[in-house]
């Protein structure tokens, strides 16, 4: 359902936001080493999310990437959106191009269910939801 960009978008954006509360900012290498995820790959993610202003950055010697406590209780829809777009949602299970109600794939009425309470989570979690279980030890970002 969604790329591992953008499974790796969230990530970054969890990390950054655990954070918010000592005010640090965040750079690329230090965020795809916490994350275990590619430089690369870390840096074009955080400038889309930039872009889309679901988090901010700053540059020069005490610069970084950072959210405000606005972006910090956004909807983790929001870092989707940036990402992968809104039509995740309305994608195939088995990744056929026509499938529909009147033209079901074999595990459609099954999967819509799925893929509609995932989008359901993805409204109403906010990234500080998301962030608060890591700060306390309670959940991982890596494996």
């Amino acid at each position: 359902m969604l790329s591992l960009t953008c499974k790796t978008g969230i990530k970054a954006v969890i990390y950054l936001a655990s954070k918010f509360d000592s005010g640090e900012k965040a750079g690329i290498m230090e965020i795809a080493e916490f994350i275990n995820a590619s430089e690369h790959t870390v840096g074009k993610l955080l400038q889309t999310l930039v872009k889309a202003a679901v988090i901010n950055s700053v540059k020069g010697p005490n610069g970084g990437f950072y959210l405000t406590a606005k972006q910090r209780n956004q909807p983790i829809m929001h870092v989707i959106d940036a990402i992968d777009g809104k039509e995740v949602f309305d994608e195939c299970g088995l990744g056929l191009s026509k499938c529909s109600a009147t033209h079901p794939c074999p595990i459609h009425n099954d999967y819509k269910i799925v893929r509609d309470l995932f989008q359901d989570m993805c409204r109403q979690k906010r990234i500080s939801d998301l962030y608060e279980p890591v700060n306390e030890g309670l959940a991982y970002l890596i494996g």
